[in-house]
């Protein structure tokens, strides 16, 4: 299994302003316990996100000496690119690109040719960086706008990225309105179509649906998995009620009831997980 602790999107839309000192002695205890991937920044409007203006401080004093975790971080175009690659310990830079015309909008102020666009000259500096590139395809399982969700629509997209080079691909179940058959379809088709691109799992779900979705998606091959503790969080930009990511509690819970091996720290998240409570207050 391939884990991603996200902590930026549990940060994001949290509505009391998190002190820069505090973001950073979290993600430091997070650094600790193991995972692959640490989201843990964005480098968009501050006036879009406010919580996330100090991205560039907190990374900078983040201490990758502690594990292997790499780092990860948010941009909606080719600006926000060129910040996060000012800092040395961004390893990974997420965009995301949505399955409805009308989040993309207002997500990122964009239409999908227009952030395609984006993604694309993205790549094109990554080639000669080095660094990694992650496209989320929000809305990946529907969306709270009437649009009609289609699974050839998400192929369509992942056709057209696949043709640009692009190597990893975040389903994403923005608003937690996906079903289980929408993700056994995705995990069931994609994957066998477009074989150089890695597809993982960002879902967005309600604490007692944890189980069932991550099953859904791991039995259909998906090894690759977002959550963050205590499913804090959700996307601020896509309506008003917030639906919570997948909890990192109940990732954990899943690989011990399907005896999946792991490289966790269990001792190292439980300090975590503290820290969480004193700054999300659950």
């Amino acid at each position: 299994m391939f884990l991603t602790e996200c902590s930026r999107d549990a940060m994001q839309g949290w509505g009391e302003f998190i002190p820069t000192s505090k973001k950073i002695d979290y993600i430091n205890s997070l650094m600790a316990v193991g995972f692959d991937v640490l989201d843990c920044g964005s480098f968009v409007s501050p006036k879009s996100i406010p919580q996330m203006a100090d991205s560039g401080q907190v990374i900078d004093e983040i201490d990758k000496g502690i594990s292997t975790t790499k780092l990860s971080v948010i941009v909606a175009n080719l600006r926000g690119a060129e910040k996060a690659l000012k800092h040395d310990q961004v390893d990974i830079l997420g965009f995301p690109f949505s399955i409805s015309e009308t989040f993309q909008h207002r997500n990122t102020n964009r239409s999908q040719e227009e952030a395609f666009s984006e993604i694309q000259k993205i790549s094109e500096v990554l080639a000669s960086d080095g660094r990694l590139l992650n496209v989320y395809f929000s809305m990946a399982f529907g969306n709270p706008y009437g649009e009609m969700w289609k699974w050839e629509d998400v192929d369509f997209w992942a056709k057209r990225f696949s043709e640009i080079g692009i190597k990893n691909v975040l389903l994403s179940d923005t608003t937690g309105t996906g079903t289980l058959e929408q993700i056994e379809l995705l995990f069931a088709k994609l994957p066998s179509q477009y074989p150089n691109i890695d597809f993982g799992a960002h879902f967005h779900n309600r604490y007692e649906d944890s189980y069932k979705k991550l099953k859904a998606a791991y039995d259909n091959g998906c090894r690759r998995f977002d959550s963050a503790i205590k499913g804090i969080g959700g996307c601020p930009m896509a309506k008003d009620d917030l639906v919570g990511n997948m909890p990192t509690e109940q990732v954990i819970n899943f690989m011990a009831v399907e005896k999946i091996d792991h490289s966790l720290n269990l001792l190292n998240f439980e300090s975590s997980y503290n820290r969480a409570k004193d700054i999300f207050h659950f």
